[in-house]
């Protein structure tokens, strides 16, 4: 039984860790608990990490390709799957064992187990090595993260049928793979088995991909997934069957029609759940909301004044930066201080190929809520910068209040987005209207110009397009 702590933080992917750091940069004596060897998280571990260093094969993969028709030409690549997943494992591990070394330096126990509370001040946690330990505390901050969801009818015991998590370990690259589902996830995923040799098939059940996402982001996507891998929209997977040689999956097509499809491995990619259950919710007396989330308030406290849920288990949307931002929040209330969950935009980024990204208020929310709009879009075929390239299928677009000019929101579809769209947020953050954009000057020639010219096509002064 050790002295009692300032804060106890389970939980160590990005919003555990960023709240432990936070917590102990202002004094608290912090202890972060956690399974894993060091802090990192499903991010880290087996999520964005891993999943963005196998995509960037994928595109330096595409690249060699396309590079063709500037008259250079590679022979075939000859992929070492051996040294590929060593290279991924050794950038997980530097990233991770970095985070370890940050929690030793701020002075952070670092307790690897499973936790569980016994009450509002005290936790049990079955340590990694062996034994148990109880830590008691003031102050509580749940940051468990999420699982992979499935579905009943997929819900086959085979190493056949992988998750997330079981596809980035990339045991094999499969000569035929089938992707459940049309999300970001497995639009990812998607690409990167693509590009390492797999025949490809994608099943949504909606009647589009990346579902909730503006449709002229997602066109360009759409239409280049479309040439690389089969894409079934509102389609169903009725059924999975193991057979001698890999797995039969029985489809419910869009026209009604059925169709046995034959693959070595399926990819069950249909969201996460929170992961809340077995850590002692009953002990504290809360209890999660229908779709699994623990209710917060601002400062992202609990029904608990003391405990404070963060990330994943904390509500839409179940993004690591948002999980952060919420960690330094509640790291900062725990310490006293009159810090609130506010922003007025959460970046969102799919990292296939193009990228989609997305701040701010969407076409389809605006539409839902019935709020006015005015839209400034920037095709990327207009961009010198996208053309020097060969990527003219990009597109930009703001979103403004048709009165007043304030943007609203901002999309970006084309390679890089997610590093052009942070303009975005700190635009929408700023209260910024589109004439702020159109008249900072940006660099020429680059991809960031899109921004501005998109502002400038929404006040009526674009440069390189010509718009109705």
């Amino acid at each position: 039984m050790a002295d009692e702590r300032d804060l106890l933080v389970l939980g160590g992917g990005p919003g555990g860790n960023a709240a432990a750091f936070a917590a102990a940069d202002l004094g608290l004596s912090v202890t972060l608990v956690d399974a894993a060897e060091n802090p990192g998280g499903v991010c880290l571990y087996r999520g964005c990490i891993p999943s963005k260093t196998l995509l960037h094969v994928a595109s330096v993969l595409r690249e060699s390709r396309e590079i063709a028709a500037f008259g250079v030409r590679f022979g075939q690549p000859d992929i070492d799957l051996e040294a590929l997943r060593r290279q991924k494992d050794a950038v997980v591990g530097k990233l991770t064992g970095g985070l370890g070394q940050l929690a030793r330096q701020r002075k952070i126990d670092y307790v690897q187990g499973r936790g569980r509370f016994l009450d509002a001040r005290r936790l049990h946690v079955d340590l990694a090595a062996g034994g148990s330990q109880e830590i008691s505390f003031g102050s509580a901050i749940i940051a468990t993260g999420s699982l992979p969801r499935t579905l009943p009818a997929l819900d086959l015991q085979s190493p056949r049928v992988w998750d997330s998590t079981a596809a980035l370990e990339l045991r094999e690259v499969p000569k035929r793979l089938l992707v459940v589902g049309g999300g970001y996830i497995g639009a990812e995923l998607a690409t990167v088995y693509q590009a390492l040799g797999s025949e490809v098939t994608v099943v949504e059940v909606t009647a589009g991909l990346l579902p909730g996402v503006d449709e002229d982001l997602v066109r360009p996507l759409a239409q280049r997934l479309g040439k690389e891998m089969r894409i079934l929209l509102s389609t169903r997977v009725e059924s999975l069957t193991e057979t001698r040689t890999g797995l039969s999956a029985a489809l419910l097509l869009q026209d009604g029609k059925q169709e046995a499809l034959e693959c070595e491995a399926v990819l069950v990619s249909v969201g996460r759940a929170p992961q809340t259950a077995g850590i002692g919710l009953e002990a504290l007396g809360i209890s999660p909301d229908a779709h699994g989330f623990l209710q917060v308030d601002a400062q992202r406290r609990t029904a608990v004044p003391n405990i404070f849920a963060i990330g994943d288990v904390a509500g839409q949307p179940m993004l690591a930066h948002k999980a952060s931002y919420e960690g330094r929040i509640a790291a900062e209330a725990a310490a006293g201080q009159r810090s609130a969950y506010d922003p007025a935009a959460i970046p969102a980024v799919v990292f296939t190929d193009p990228e989609i990204a997305w701040a701010g208020l969407t076409e389809r929310e605006a539409k839902e809520r019935g709020i006015p709009i005015k839209v400034g879009r920037f095709p990327w075929g207009a961009s010198g910068r996208a053309t020097s390239l060969g990527r003219q299928d990009g597109i930009t677009k703001i979103l403004a209040d048709p009165d007043s000019g304030l943007v609203l929101g901002v999309g970006v579809a084309g390679p890089g987005a997610g590093e052009l769209i942070a303009e975005g947020v700190l635009a929408i953050e700023m209260g910024a209207v589109a004439e702020d954009i159109a008249r900072s000057i940006h660099p020429h020639p680059t991809l960031s110009e899109t921004v501005m010219e998109a502002a400038e096509g929404l006040i009526g002064r674009a440069t390189h397009y010509f718009g109705r």
